[in-house]
């Protein structure tokens, strides 16, 4: 799995039902940059993101990895959406150990998952009993259960207090410089410098 990439769109264009969410949508980003996206509700950023992540067709443009060799773009990602996507019904270590197993490729050691978002001592706890902003850092703590390149996170911050929210920015912060790539959707603001900005429904990536 490589971990030095670039990701580039060009020209893209959503299209849900009979609405064009967006259009001639283009950027260019080069290892260790972050792109941020913002605009209203329903101007495209989740479907952006999903498309990004192989979830949503292109249609019209393209997506290309740089430096990915022939891994497909979908592979190369991790993608944490609104839903948090854990199993009530296992533990928290449990959650995790399934993340890295379906995601594949190079693992990191579920300690240092657990860590990253302060969720060790929880590791035996039942998901279904965690609170709201505990879900979400669980979702978050897989992007530390196997290594992929780029991150795609929608509304990441969603229900995490002050405390919770400074580990996000340092984890994504830390991403980039370690030769990542983050495409972050956020209503709220975050410390992290990102390279790029699209808003969209307005001018193309800075």
């Amino acid at each position: 799995m490589p971990q030095t990439i670039g990701l580039a769109a060009n020209g893209i264009a959503c299209q849900r039902g009979e609405r064009l969410l967006f259009e001639e949508v283009s950027f260019d980003l080069r290892s260790g940059e972050g792109l941020l996206l913002t605009g209203p509700n329903g101007s495209g950023k989740t479907s952006l993101i999903r498309q990004i992540a192989g979830l949503l067709p292109l249609a019209a443009g393209t997506l290309s990895a740089t430096g990915a060799d022939d891994v497909p773009l979908p592979e190369l990602c991790h993608y944490v959406g609104h839903l948090n996507a854990v199993k009530s019904s296992l533990s928290v270590a449990d959650n995790l150990a399934f993340w890295a197993e379906y995601l594949g490729g190079e693992r990191a050691p579920l300690t240092n998952a657990l860590a990253a978002f302060g969720l060790g001592p929880l590791a035996d706890f039942q998901t279904g009993l965690l609170s709201a902003g505990q879900k979400r850092k669980l979702a978050l703590s897989r992007l530390f259960a196997a290594q992929r390149p780029i991150w795609l996170l929608d509304e990441p911050q969603v229900s995490l207090d002050q405390a919770s929210l400074t580990l996000l920015d340092g984890a994504i912060s830390a991403h980039l410089a370690q030769g990542g790539v983050a495409v972050v959707a956020s209503h709220t603001p975050l410390k992290t410098k990102f390279a790029h900005k699209l808003s969209l429904g307005g001018a193309r990536a800075r």
